[in-house]
């Protein structure tokens, strides 16, 4: 039997005492901007009605300068189209034009109050799908400071409007009181800052030698690999395909040319939420009944408190594991989400590192006083939901998806890009919190508007992987992404840092 010589790209071959170089990883400059980080002090006792007043003063300056130029001189049957500073400003008959904030009066849309008045012993009913009324009993307002003014009209049907967003509508008021839109403006997408924009500004107070000396050591080339939803249990059933995904990252499942070629231009690792799966729900009134008898069992069993049958670390240890072996090698941004340990109301905070006790070791040493000095960004971040920051001086915007999952209970259409196209033009990546999505009650300050467009803006945990380019009117161009979970899709997205192309890479087990 003739046996082939063996190629060097092929794994099944005996053990040979040929000598293979190192290769090494090249590195990616990472610059994040801490935008979403809360104070450790929390005061909840303030109005989160705020949040949207402070959002239209933000925003309305941006949208009126927008339909001024787009209306200036519009005519209608010789009557020219006015500006009105306020919703209650708007005489009947009419035409003019206003700005104000979306609200989506939904009969099917969670009542705290009606919560409330409710027997608290009552279970709550399981969340919807969608929030839209098949009776067509949904109304679309417009309001401000001054009060409130129903919109009703087919221009309003093109937009999928939700809560929160801030609009400018023309139009006229009829005898009903309802204002009959002609047309809508959006905000639309705000600057973009150029390449290393914000890294060029750090170094403007250094001298020109250690700014030529920055910029000269700037590397070009490398890839972002993002992926979500890996949904660790703890199970050794649903750890295969993730195994697979560490060894490809680590260039341990790949060919000696691939890991020159492919592998070690992966400079960093961004896990987009769910890194955990969804804990076991709490128990019902019936199952605390049920289980009263074994009380005194239960606590028998309890060692110093500690109640193995209501806590299971597998699946943080798990985590940690997999970060502890990739982080030697591949740095990570670790966005919390809806099913990992952090706060559930946005922006979540960064997992404490005290569920992650091998992989914290990568991390950057704790801020122990309050400076104006850039910080220390460590091999290992844990960050927030949402997070921001530059990669080789690309400006990335990301969410774990919750953003993205209110806003489809509200429109009719399922297509997640459209769905993140439209927070880019109306300014904000989460216009539905805090009405519908928990978050925390902002009194000076809304993050969640942009005050710059990214280059690139992704929400992880979506159902398929899609991207698309969106273009503004200043000429801005964002590299938007959603990207799939893991655990469902197998798929994982490599962004290019020159031409921030995508590449999907699929990891599924055949068989």
């Amino acid at each position: 039997m003739t046996v082939d010589a063996p190629d060097e790209d092929n794994l099944l071959r005996p053990p040979s005492n040929q000598s293979y170089p190192s290769i090494t990883r090249d590195p990616s400059f990472y610059n994040p901007a801490h935008t979403f980080e809360l104070e450790k002090e929390k005061h909840y006792q303030q109005q989160y009605g705020d949040i949207y007043f402070l959002r239209l003063a933000t925003l309305k300056p941006a949208v009126e300068q927008v339909a001024a130029e787009a209306w200036d001189g519009f005519q209608i049957a010789n009557d020219v189209v006015r500006r009105v500073d306020r919703v209650l400003d708007v005489r009947q008959g009419e035409l003019c034009w206003v700005a104000g904030t979306v609200y989506m009066d939904m009969p099917l849309k969670p009542n705290i109050l009606d919560d409330i008045s409710k027997d608290h012993w009552i279970s709550a009913p399981p969340p919807r799908e969608k929030y839209l009324s098949p009776n067509g009993e949904d109304k679309i307002m417009l309001e401000d400071e001054s009060g409130r003014l129903r919109l009703i009209g087919t221009p309003l049907d093109a937009h999928e409007l939700v809560t929160g967003c801030i609009i400018a509508v023309m139009g006229t008021e009829n005898a009903d009181g309802d204002f009959e839109v002609v047309d809508v403006k959006l905000p639309d997408l705000p600057r973009q800052p150029q390449r290393w924009e914000r890294d060029d500004m750090a170094l403007s107070s250094a001298s020109p030698e250690k700014q030529d000396e920055a910029k000269q050591s700037r590397r070009s080339g490398g890839k972002v690999a993002i992926v979500s939803g890996l949904a660790i249990s703890g199970d050794e059933a649903d750890t295969l395909t993730i195994d697979l995904l560490m060894e490809y990252l680590l260039g341990e499942a790949t060919t000696p040319s691939l890991q020159t070629s492919s592998i070690k231009q992966i400079t960093r690792l961004i896990i987009a939420g769910n890194s955990l799966a969804e804990a076991t729900p709490l128990p019902t009134r019936e199952d605390l009944t049920s289980s009263s008898s074994a009380t005194a069992t239960k606590k028998a069993s309890k060692k110093y408190g500690y109640d193995s049958a209501a806590y299971n670390p597998a699946p943080t240890a798990h985590l940690d594991a997999l970060l502890a072996t990739l982080l030697p090698s591949l740095p990570v941004t670790l966005i919390p989400g809806a099913t990992d340990p952090a706060n559930v109301a946005l922006p979540q905070q960064p997992i404490h590192g005290a569920m992650l006790p091998h992989s914290r070791a990568y991390a950057a040493p704790p801020a122990t006083v309050s400076t104006d000095s850039p910080r220390e960004a460590g091999w290992f971040d844990a960050t927030t939901n949402p997070w921001t920051g530059d990669i080789q001086g690309w400006r990335f915007l990301g969410t774990g998806g919750q953003n993205v999952d209110d806003v489809f209970k509200y429109v009719e259409g399922d297509d997640r890009l459209e769905m993140l196209e439209r927070m880019l033009r109306w300014r904000c990546i989460a216009p539905t919190a805090p009405d519908t999505l928990w978050c925390y009650p902002f009194q000076s300050d809304d993050p969640f508007t942009l005050s710059e467009s990214p280059h690139v803006f992704f929400a992880g945990n979506q159902p398929r992987f899609g991207t698309v380019v969106v273009e503004g009117p200043a000429g801005q161009e964002v590299r938007v992404l959603a990207v799939p979970r893991f655990r469902d899709r197998g798929e994982v997205l490599l962004v290019d840092l020159e031409t921030l192309g995508v590449e999907v890479l699929r990891v599924e087990v055949v068989g």
